[in-house]
């Protein structure tokens, strides 16, 4: 296999990785930038995931699917806003219990009205002859989800409103100094809430991709801790759209080269072959300077605006 097939070969198994990686991450970079954080965004993609492939299942809907995970991981993101935001309850215990909500509700409805695996149809990949010609990447352009290029629409979207919009401004200063943006006329519960229920529409988002666009079923472990995962591209990327991105890129072709090792046959040693995107993400975290980190000043405190000291 010459290295232009290798590549697209990877490339192809890397893409269906990457997409809900950067899903969950884009909405999770929203949310930190705000000072807020949600662990329980892993809960949040299996509630979309079941969502989407319910609806998918039973009305052979799947672009309705996607909209039905949006509402719900919306609303999802709302019952966090409501917990952390107005009862100012600890973001870390809130999101874990979310976390198993989403878990628990989402295994128990597909139990109770489906009861084990069951295929659909999904969202078929697009067939664009014209991308073939592309050196290296054409074949695999030709052949991605219509979700695909929407999720990689989204970093340049993200950037955007992060940094060119007067409310990407709000959020960073919600963020860094609630008590400032306060003063100056600022919303901070307002532009909180609207971060984290964009954050769990996204996080809603990419469990319906695994669903319908991806493995096209729904599984107790669809998710398989990528919203875990996110969180800490989030700290990878440095809060920043582009560099989120290229997290959820780096470990995914990581990810896609321990499958390929295996697939192939290659001698090498299966365990490590899995830990590997792991060990890389954590290594990164480890040795980035601390010099660089623009963490938001404010994350994961809850802010009240009668308290002053």
């Amino acid at each position: 296999m010459g290295w232009e097939s290798l590549f697209s070969v990877m490339l192809a198994a890397a893409v269906p990785m990457a997409v809900p990686l950067l899903l969950v991450a884009l909405g999770e970079m929203f949310d930190q930038r705000a000072g807020l954080f949600n662990l329980g965004a892993e809960g949040i993609m299996m509630m979309g995931a079941f969502a989407a492939f319910f609806i998918d299942l039973k009305f052979h809907m799947p672009w309705l699917g996607l909209a039905a995970a949006l509402a719900v991981g919306a609303l999802l993101g709302l019952l966090l806003g409501l917990v952390c935001i107005t009862f100012k309850a600890r973001q870390g215990i809130a999101g874990i219990g979310l976390y198993m909500l989403g878990w628990g509700i989402s295994g128990t409805l597909f139990r109770v009205y489906v009861g084990g695996p069951t295929p659909v149809t999904g969202i078929p990949a697009l067939r664009l002859d014209l991308l073939r010609s592309v050196p290296w990447v054409g074949s695999v352009l030709a052949t991605l989800s219509p979700m695909d290029y929407v999720a990689f629409a989204l970093i340049p979207l993200s950037s955007y409103l992060l940094f060119r919009t007067s409310w990407g401004l709000k959020v960073r200063a919600v963020g860094t100094t609630p008590r400032a943006a306060d003063t100056l006329g600022i919303d901070v519960s307002r532009v909180r809430y609207q971060c984290v229920i964009l954050a769990g529409a996204f996080a809603g988002l990419a469990g319906a991709y695994l669903s319908v666009c991806s493995a096209r079923m729904f599984a107790d472990n669809i998710t398989a801790g990528r919203g875990f995962i996110a969180v800490a591209l989030v700290y990878f990327g440095r809060w920043s759209p582009w560099g989120v991105a290229g997290g959820a890129v780096l470990f995914s072709i990581a990810a896609a080269a321990q499958r390929l090792i295996q697939f192939y046959g290659i001698k090498f040693p299966y365990e490590l072959a899995l830990i590997v995107p792991y060990v890389l993400v954590i290594l990164v975290l480890a040795l980035s300077p601390n010099r660089r980190r623009v963490e938001p000043a404010a994350l994961g405190k809850p802010y009240d605006r009668e308290n002053r000291g």
